[in-house]
């Protein structure tokens, strides 16, 4: 009877730690799928509303990265791919204002000099209004009824601003013959060797993809007019 009774608190105590195991490993795998599931519901969110904008690829690309953050919140996504394109004319300027610059001691075309210092004006411009935009965008965290629409509206009218600019860099460049070579920071007074950009590519390639990302941020910011909290 005793030999029974230990062979059975033996059995009991196997199928007690058998159960134990399965639901620990029935509890992580519960644990695991949401946030699998919710990290896919994140990038879909994202590419969802991307396709919305001119440019969808770009934008999801650019934004998926940051799907945690922004947590299928129309607001943040707004937010998030304003700052992205904030980094972007913030880039574009920096080169150019480099390569402006460098133009001083080089004999270098004064329609080209020119343009660049009317680029780098409005890249500065442009930045300025995307930052303003991304302040806005950063009130709606605490913005509650008419103040909404307010901040929104606000958004709207930078993040357009900054695209104008962007445009006004770009024309800039339309009658401005090929004059130099844009290497690295450098500049090279000399026209382009046959398969490099022309410094007037060099710089419009780089402000119209600023633009591809500046054009999706509106378009987000757009979305969300009508927007109540």
């Amino acid at each position: 009877m005793v030999a029974m009774t230990a062979q059975g608190s033996l059995l009991l105590s196997v199928v007690v730690t058998m159960v134990v195991l399965l639901l620990h490993s029935t509890a992580s795998e519960a644990a695991q799928t949401p946030t699998g599931a919710h990290k896919n519901n994140d990038t879909e969110f994202i590419r969802r509303s991307c396709s919305s904008t001119l440019y969808p690829s770009l934008c999801y690309t650019s934004l998926s990265p940051y799907a945690g953050t922004i947590a299928q919140d129309p607001t943040r996504l707004a937010l998030v791919a304003t700052n992205v394109s904030l980094a972007r004319v913030r880039s574009a300027s920096s080169h150019v204002s480099s390569l402006r610059r460098a133009s001083v001691d080089r004999r270098v075309e004064n329609r080209t000099v020119n343009a660049l210092k009317d680029c780098e004006e409005s890249l500065g411009d442009a930045a300025d209004l995307t930052g303003h935009a991304a302040g806005e965008l950063g009130s709606l965290a605490t913005a509650q009824g008419p103040e909404v629409a307010w901040l929104v509206n606000n958004a709207q009218t930078w993040m357009s601003a900054a695209l104008t600019n962007e445009d006004t860099c770009v024309d800039g460049f339309a009658e401005v013959p090929p004059s130099a070579t844009a290497s690295g920071e450098d500049l090279v007074a000399a026209p382009a060797p046959p398969g490099l950009p022309s410094l007037e590519e060099d710089v419009c390639g780089r402000v119209r993809q600023a633009k591809q990302y500046t054009s999706n941020a509106l378009a987000l910011v757009n979305s969300l007019v009508g927007t109540n909290r």
